[in-house]
């Protein structure tokens, strides 16, 4: 059986001010072999320091930080760096909080009292290029979207080019917009939609006559 190097290990920052959440979390993920901690920061400027001077995959951030919010440090990371993934670990668990986290960039939301093995499954799933959202959480948001969904023409004209089986670039290039403008619309409207992937996105659009 061959094993999984360091090297190729996907690499996991850890940002909380808290030294025993920290501490957690660190030995969840060396426990599970999903990722490397590569490093652990107690405040929003350390955070964007090793984000910019290390290879990082994962950013496992807390919202609440003593010297700026998670919220703003999200869209700061995905906005310079899209190919890093952020995964919100927080105690927070108001709607508008979650909804600004995600709009801001996040790929899932997880709550601090989830178990080692809910936090392990949102790593991976954000990894994975998918949306993860504790089971806390997903029942808010699914309580929240059984109201009436409303699309934007913008996030309309998407939604139809998606499910016409369109690539992101190729709708970029429909579109005139950029491609990580693209990359933004789609994350949204899997959160607004409440869909882990395009498959599921495209099933709800058609089951409840979106486009």
């Amino acid at each position: 059986m061959s094993l999984v190097t360091k090297d190729k290990m996907n690499k996991i920052l850890i940002v909380d001010d808290h030294p025993l959440i920290a501490k957690s979390l660190q030995s969840i993920v060396d426990n599970s072999n999903i990722g490397e901690v590569i490093a652990v920061a107690n405040t929003a400027k350390q955070c964007l320091d090793l984000v910019a001077s290390k290879h990082v995959d994962l950013v496992l951030l807390d919202i609440n930080l003593p010297d700026g919010s998670g919220l703003d440090i999200c869209k700061s990371i995905t906005e310079k760096y899209p190919q890093i993934k952020v995964l919100a670990i927080t105690t927070f668990s108001e709607y508008t909080i979650i909804r600004k986290m995600m709009e801001n960039g996040a790929s899932g939301y997880v709550l601090k009292n989830s178990m080692p093995e809910e936090i392990i499954e949102g790593i991976e799933t954000v990894l994975k290029g998918e949306i993860f959202l504790c089971h806390e959480v997903d029942l808010l948001m699914k309580k929240k979207s059984s109201e009436q969904i409303f699309l934007t023409p913008r996030e309309t004209d998407l939604l139809k080019l998606i499910c016409d089986g369109y690539t992101n670039p190729e709708i970029a290039e429909k579109l005139f917009l950029g491609i990580e403008t693209i990359n933004s619309y789609r994350k949204n409207l899997l959160f607004k939609l409440n869909a882990r992937n395009t498959a599921v996105l495209v099933k709800i659009a058609m089951e409840q006559k979106l486009i």
